[in-house]
């Protein structure tokens, strides 16, 4: 079985990087068949209850699974070591299906046409993805998309209990991952109506992430984390003294 399992995660973890490199450039609407403002346009409100439900699919599904209390169950179901693998290939299928299945809302919000403007937005762009991978790694990159967990059982070798540490981006803003996603989703040299749909929505839901993620990690770890949070900005970056 640990074969199977390292098997499994292995292509999940696949699935997921594929979907998440696409998911850069369908919001940059750069090099991909389908980007956020591409295909043909239907009416608006068409696209506006569509995209919104997309976006509740992968915010729903996101919520549920990632709480602790889900997990509890659900490892009554399914192995401890494939239940993080699970919930990253539930959580790329939704992804996968809001790429697939948005719809564009062209009408132009604003655009920028000062060209070292636009190449201060995209440098933001870049710089937000970068950031977020960056603090995935810090965290350990491979226990979050469950490549860690697959691997250990292969091996016959315990996963060590989570510990409370705060490396590198973490010591000067509480939640860089998402702070990554922001300035993804908003740097836009043009911002299109769908777009901002987009992120709106991306960033509403990284609130309420945010919410229950705290909840969580207080649970874990008690007054270390209500420190950390009363000492470190949640987005923007500062650490009091």
């Amino acid at each position: 079985m640990g074969t199977i399992s390292f098997l499994y995660g292995t292509a999940v973890y696949a699935f997921f990087l594929a979907t998440f490199c696409y998911a850069i450039a369908f919001v940059g609407n750069l090099w991909v068949p389908k980007t956020i403002d591409s295909g043909a346009a239907p009416g608006v409100v068409e696209a506006l209850v569509v995209n919104t439900v997309l976006l509740a699919i992968f915010a729903v599904q996101h919520s549920i699974m990632a709480r602790r209390s889900f997990k509890r169950w659900w490892t009554g179901i399914v192995s401890p070591a494939v239940e993080r693998s699970t919930f990253v290939l539930a959580a790329t299928a939704a992804l996968a299906l809001l790429l697939w299945q948005w719809r564009p809302i062209p009408e132009v919000v604003w655009q920028v046409e000062n060209r070292a403007a636009v190449v201060a937005i995209w440098a933001v762009f870049w710089l937000g993805w970068g950031v977020l991978l960056l603090a995935t790694f810090l965290i350990n990159h491979f226990e979050l998309f469950g490549l860690r967990q697959v691997f250990s059982r292969l091996t016959g070798r315990a996963i060590p209990e989570a510990e409370f540490r705060t490396p590198m981006l973490y010591r000067y803003v509480r939640h860089p991952i998402y702070l990554g996603f922001i300035l993804g989703f908003w740097a836009a040299p043009v911002m299109s109506a769908g777009h901002l749909l987009f992120a709106i929505g991306g960033t509403g839901y990284i609130f309420v992430g945010i919410w229950f993620e705290e909840r969580d990690l207080i649970a874990q770890f008690g007054d270390k984390y209500r420190r950390y949070r009363d000492q470190v900005g949640m987005l923007l970056p500062w650490r009091r003294a």
